[in-house]
């Protein structure tokens, strides 16, 4: 397996983290997170990533994307997640717009993409549900009635619900099988309920009662929407274990450097035995977060079986990724407690990123139970 990057992979991390740099300053993430009105999003860096072409990156050159491959995309994950950016790639870029550029119509293609690209249009997906860590086997239900279908169920932890055009939502049909269907949240039946996740995006509860989806929203049906669903979660999976090295990589590095000036006893902190080790430990666990991805991303490009080192990935994050940055806390001392301060913003996105898609004890159950059975 080759891990080295490609001119064009580079090319996206540089334009990437330079956009992210100029844009993401503690001051502007914090007037963000302190204007509890908005939506959370950043939309002049939502534009400006747009005007580089970012946002279509791993999307069709038919619908006006670059189409570099799943690796470039999870580049320009990694450096969101080194900047904290406020902008919603992982629900619009990775779960809802890769899903519909696989699974899709030409027709849905169309309609979608190009707004995505352009910076335009946000997608969100709806796959946790409270009680089920299967998004494939939800509780939600569906039902055909002539040519359209309807839904009724709840959805929880839906980034973006209401700036979103359309929401993926997988069902239970009444057959047994799995739809998987775009929903407009301003449909009548659907319900809204906002909250703040822990690294400041808004979530929604999304309750459905009754929900009339036409034909053209169905984006897989039966014979592929579990399927799709399943695809979905996975790419979600290697997405957050990306976002989390790039939030654990920035965490450390911001740690040696306030441990090489920061000084005690009239050396610098980062001179004293305990410091050095708990860094090099931190070294480490960033370096297994690297490694994993990268297997379990090339495996997947080259279609080859790839459940288990996706789970043993974001296995990797969950763990890897809460030491680091609790180290990193712990490193700054009480500076570190102080919300003025920008390292504590590397906890609250660690511990946000480890719950989504499945936390450590749902990947080892996962591996545990596919070594069992194989």
């Amino acid at each position: 397996m080759d891990f080295s990057f490609s001119e064009e992979q580079n090319a996206v991390r540089e334009l990437a983290r330079q956009i992210f740099a100029d844009a993401c300053s503690n001051e502007r993430l914090a007037g963000l997170e302190r204007d509890t009105r908005a939506d959370g999003i950043d939309r002049d860096l939502l534009r400006s990533l747009a005007e580089a072409n970012l946002l279509g990156v791993a999307l069709p050159e038919k619908q006006g994307g670059s189409d570099y491959g799943l690796t470039a995309l999870l580049i320009l994950l990694e450096e969101a997640g080194r900047a904290l950016a406020p902008v919603p790639l992982l629900s619009n870029l990775v779960q809802a717009a890769q899903t519909i550029a696989a699974f899709g119509s030409d027709a849905q293609r169309n309609r979608w993409l190009p707004g995505v690209i352009g910076g335009e249009t946000l997608l969100t997906a709806a796959l946790d549900e409270l009680g089920s860590s299967d998004p494939s086997r939800p509780g939600t239900t569906a039902r055909s009635e002539g040519r359209s279908w309807v839904i009724d169920g709840e959805k929880v932890c839906v980034p973006l619900a209401a700036s979103a055009a359309r929401i993926l939502v997988p069902a239970s049909s009444d057959d047994g099988g799995v739809v998987l269907l775009l929903v407009d949240p301003s449909s009548k039946g659907v319900t809204l309920e906002a909250a703040v996740a822990n690294n400041h995006e808004r979530q929604f509860r999304v309750t459905l009662d009754r929900v009339e989806i036409g034909s053209d929203e169905v984006l897989a049906d039966t014979t592929r929407g579990a399927e799709a669903t399943r695809w979905m979660h996975r790419l979600t999976r290697v997405a957050t274990a990306a976002m989390h090295l790039g939030v654990a990589e920035e965490a450390l590095r911001r740690t040696a450097e306030y441990t090489s000036s920061r000084k005690q006893f009239g050396r610098a902190i980062g001179t004293f035995q305990a410091v050095t080790m708990r860094c090099a430990d931190a070294f480490i666990d960033v370096e297994c977060m690297r490694s994993t991805l990268w297997q379990a991303v090339w495996r997947l490009e080259q279609d080859l079986p790839a459940d288990t080192e996706v789970a043993a990935a974001k296995w990797w994050a969950c763990r890897g990724g809460n030491r680091v940055v609790h180290a990193a806390m712990h490193l700054h001392g009480g500076i570190g407690a102080d919300i003025d301060y920008p390292i504590h913003r590397y906890l609250l996105w660690s511990k946000q990123l480890e719950l989504t898609a499945g936390g450590a004890g749902v990947q080892l159950a996962e591996i545990g139970a596919r070594l069992a059975r194989d």
